[in-house]
């Protein structure tokens, strides 16, 4: 049997620390192996402890839980989830300065704060420390990414360009982008911010952006987003027609397609390993509607979604970008599109829309 996962708890209510422990030390597969009632305390416990998994609270005297973030960013690189009352769906600027920041995901506590509010949530809690446990293998790059661990081996690759895909150079630098789809999961929205606050407001072609995120988190997602961009950012309308310069999302639960005149559709059917939205579902719809004239972006994210999707986009002639290893916070799911050779383009996450604007002309 593996050891189990070793858990640095960072709270400054003497309260929750107690029930906090109580659930994580209640799965056999958890370890609390430290407490912290503040980050400055914490960020001292670090190299003695080694935790796995860091959990903390944002509103704490001497050193918040963004500062504590940040330091661990910068110093312990680890996967880090936020358990605070201030991390609720709508406290969107705290929560998405927090991933921002390098946070991986948040736990908001429950309201009532009673014992029994928090042991309702109990198995959620737990799974979201199992799933960032995941995240194994450590660098230091740019905006210190995680990077999944992998058994599989990856193809040995040029960074900045790949496979021709079966296109002539000359093909390549004809090709005329119309539409530009962007898929993402654990660690998106810092990706994501990243590429779309580079892009200018005459930006010329439409951006469909498709991430897998907690429900009731959306909006906020798209209201941050949108502060953080010269374009306007938006759930994507039923039948409307894709707008450049304009970025859209999915609504919550549903994937979005393009019908056959190019207008936006929803569907619910079974997507890529039950997500829905799904990237995969997203990307082949582009991919049939645009072809060459297509462009499909795999950022970080754990699993596979996107990775058949961006295959059809490059089989269609289109433009396709993966992002790389060491910018990523989770090598899964641009790992699995790269496997199956459907990215012609391997970058930092700096660097994607450099290249986009160069071949939008912009």
């Amino acid at each position: 049997m593996s050891s189990p996962i070793k858990v640095l708890l960072v709270e400054d209510s003497p309260v929750a620390t107690i029930v906090l422990k109580r659930i994580l030390n209640s799965s056999p597969e958890i370890q609390v192996v430290g407490t912290a009632c503040n980050g400055l305390e914490a960020l001292e416990l670090i190299p003695k402890l080694q935790p796995q998994v860091i959990c903390t609270d944002l509103n704490m005297a001497q050193m918040n839980g963004l500062e504590f973030t940040q330091e661990v960013m910068k110093k312990y690189p680890r996967p880090i989830l936020i358990i605070s009352a201030s991390v609720q769906a709508n406290d969107t600027q705290n929560v998405f300065e927090l991933m921002k920041a390098g946070a991986l995901d948040v736990f908001p506590k429950p309201i009532g704060g009673l014992a029994s509010d928090y042991d309702r949530l109990a198995n959620e809690l737990i799974a979201k420390v199992k799933v960032l446990s995941g995240v194994k293998v450590f660098t230091r790059h740019q905006r210190l990414g995680l990077i999944e661990k992998s058994d599989r081996p990856i193809p040995k690759i040029n960074q900045l360009s790949m496979h021709n895909y079966q296109l002539s150079s000359g093909n390549l630098k004809s090709q005329t982008i119309k539409l530009l789809a962007v898929g993402a999961s654990t660690g998106g929205p810092q990706a994501l911010q990243s590429i779309i606050s580079q892009f200018p407001a005459n930006l010329p072609v439409p951006v469909i952006c498709i991430q897998h995120i907690s429900e009731g988190f959306l909006r906020g997602l798209v209201d941050w987003l949108g502060c953080e961009s010269k374009l306007p950012v938006k759930i994507a309308g039923l039948g409307e027609f894709p707008q450049a310069g304009t970025v859209y999302f999915p609504p919550e639960k549903r994937h979005l397609e393009l019908n056959s005149q190019g207008r936006f559709m929803y569907s619910e059917a079974a997507g890529e390993a039950g997500h829905c939205p799904s990237v995969t579902v997203t990307f082949k719809s582009v991919a049939n509607f645009y072809g060459r004239a297509a462009a499909g972006v795999l950022l970080t994210g754990m699993g596979r979604d996107g990775a058949e999707g961006m295959l059809a986009i490059a089989r269609g002639g289109g433009l396709t970008i993966a992002q790389d290893e060491g910018s990523c916070v989770v090598f899964g799911m641009p790992k699995e599109a790269i496997a199956l050779g459907a990215a012609q383009h391997i970058l930092p996450v700096s660097a994607i829309a450099p290249l986009l604007l160069a071949k939008l002309k912009v």
